[in-house]
């Protein structure tokens, strides 16, 4: 895989860092094993004590695709850890478990290092593997974001540096990352001045100088060009660290569609906006990073000293702390906007409402619709919802008009305007929702199977529905069980679905898929020309 190209000074290099596990080729991670032995063993030097015996393990903390990780008390020093546990149920291929090898292996191989997060003991029983962890308290990079609702430069610019400082010291102990996004750091506590630390090395992978890889892994909005074409190394990591840079910046990711492909075609393009707001008003330097951090070519990005030596980390101290503006904080809530099956459920629920519901949401519609055009506008929504007492800034209004309209117009019919208003409501009503979940759940057995998403999906006319049901099951299936469950669905509609959610996910059949279809339509090619 390359290895020849490398230079009398990488060879040397290896010689005084200690030798990293090798996974295997690529060909052979990649094959199936779905008949994997009852009691199969992960780990290849194991703790023989049992979790519970040495740990308490307490309240859930956050949950991926395959670990959950717990609050964990040390019996003997009541010290407070993190402990995420990996199903053994759910690693079903031995693609699955090499990675989690390679997670534990590069845990123990990176130094201790201030912006990483420590391993503090790995082990393993009949039913799951445990990472035990310091804790970090301070909650994620991304929820502070949005709190926060915009960073300063000098603030983006201290951040930015741990990201980079993180991915310096993995390149130099040769491992790629291959997952940066603001969701894998977290703060050690709550402090403003909190140290921030990386927290995940489930998709990295150890690397030699010259080997490129051919796998798809990371998240979509954070994908370097050259991972869609399937020819990359670690020069990936500093393109994920500058799509966080321009997020921390504006508020919005650089790449953005309303699917996965689309994305992908956006990536490939490689065109940077830095003419909306607050791009103006941000330095010269500043977009001079971004732009060096998203150069398309791998081979002209710079490296990870090279980004730490530009003028404006060099110069953070002296970087602009005005803040950029209420801007930053409205796009963070455009991503914030219901996804095709709420907003299906929502019409359902809408269908579905007594005579009693309807009168007044009916008679409120009347009123907003002073043209009597049987459709409202974006000036008449605003005007009806600031008269009825609604606090809604305009911002927000657009977005729930761009959320829930389904037409080119920019206005909202009366359902629609419906499902406006439930969504106001905060889907507080529990019966409500077991009519819309029940008329997704066609055979009555309690889940909503993909089949049956599709179907409702086609109903609307839409021939791409497969790869809807798809994106939406990987978001809304928390248990990754295949189905979608009552407690799910609730939890969907509750708490709403956002771009950072869809991002936790990764599916290497579905990143597959989608790299056969840009083959297919040509975009491999954008940016070679």
């Amino acid at each position: 895989m390359g290895n020849c190209c490398r230079s009398p000074a990488a060879v040397a290099r290896e010689d005084v860092k200690p030798r990293p596990l090798q996974p295997t080729s690529e060909q052979a991670r990649r094959e199936k094993e779905p008949n994997l032995k009852k009691g199969f063993n992960v780990l290849t030097d194991k703790s023989s004590e049992k979790i519970d015996e040495k740990y308490v393990v307490d309240r859930e903390l956050g949950r991926g695709e395959f670990g959950v990780t717990y609050l964990c008390i040390e019996r003997e020093s009541r010290e407070l850890l993190a402990c995420k546990s990996i199903s053994k149920r759910k690693l079903r291929t031995a693609v699955d478990i090499e990675d989690v090898r390679r997670e534990v292996a590069i845990m123990k191989h990176l130094p201790k290092d201030a912006s990483i997060v420590s391993l503090r003991e790995a082990c393993e029983d009949e039913n799951a593997v445990h990472l035990v962890m310091e804790l970090c308290e301070g909650g994620e990079l991304f929820d502070r974001i949005v709190a926060r609702g915009h960073y300063s430069e000098r603030a983006a610019a201290t951040v930015t540096r741990t990201i980079v400082e993180v991915v310096q010291l993995c390149h130099k102990h040769g491992v790629i990352h291959r997952d940066l996004k603001p969701e894998n750091f977290l703060f050690a506590n709550k402090k403003e001045n909190s140290p921030l630390k990386a927290i995940d090395f489930g998709l990295s992978i150890f690397f030699k100088q010259g080997e490129k890889f051919s796998e798809i892994v990371g998240s979509p909005y954070y994908m370097a060009p050259e991972v869609l074409k399937r020819n990359y190394g670690p020069e990936i990591d500093i393109w994920s660290a500058g799509v966080i840079l321009y997020i921390l910046l504006c508020g919005v990711p650089p790449f953005w569609a309303e699917t996965e492909q689309g994305v992908a075609q956006a990536i490939l393009r490689g065109n940077i906006d830095f003419k909306r707001d607050p791009w103006p008003n941000v330095s010269d330097n500043a977009k001079d990073l971004v732009r060096c951090m998203l150069e398309p070519d791998s081979k002209l990005r710079l490296t990870a000293k090279q980004v730490l030596e530009h003028p404006w980390l060099q110069n953070a101290r002296k970087a602009s702390n005005v803040p950029l503006g209420d801007v930053v904080k409205s796009r963070l809530k455009q991503f914030s906007l219901m996804n095709r099956f709420k907003r299906k459920a929502l019409r359902v629920i809408a269908d579905h409402l007594s005579v009693e519901e309807v009168g007044d949401i009916k008679d409120m519609f009347r009123k907003i619709d002073t043209d009597n055009a049987g459709a409202v506008t974006f000036e008449e929504l605003k005007a009806g919802l600031q008269k009825h007492g609604s606090h809604l800034a305009e911002s927000e209004v657009q977005i729930l008009l761009e959320a829930v309209g389904t037409n080119a117009k920019g206005t909202l019919d009366y359902g629609e305007f419906v499902a406006v208003f439930l969504h106001l409501q905060r889907m507080a009503n529990d019966e409500h929702l077991r009519k819309a979940f029940s008329y997704f759940d066609k055979d009555g057995n309690g889940y909503i199977e993909p089949e049956e998403l599709q179907e409702a999906l086609l109903e609307d006319g839409d021939a791409g529905c497969a790869d809807v049901a798809n994106d939406i099951f990987q978001e809304v299936d928390t248990d990754k069980d295949g189905r979608i469950s009552y407690e799910e669905f609730a939890a969907m509609m509750k708490t709403g679905t956002d771009w950072r959610k869809a991002s936790r996910h990764y599916s290497r059949g579905r990143f597959n898929s989608l790299s056969i279809k840009l083959m297919k339509d040509g975009s491999l090619n954008m940016g070679n020309e």
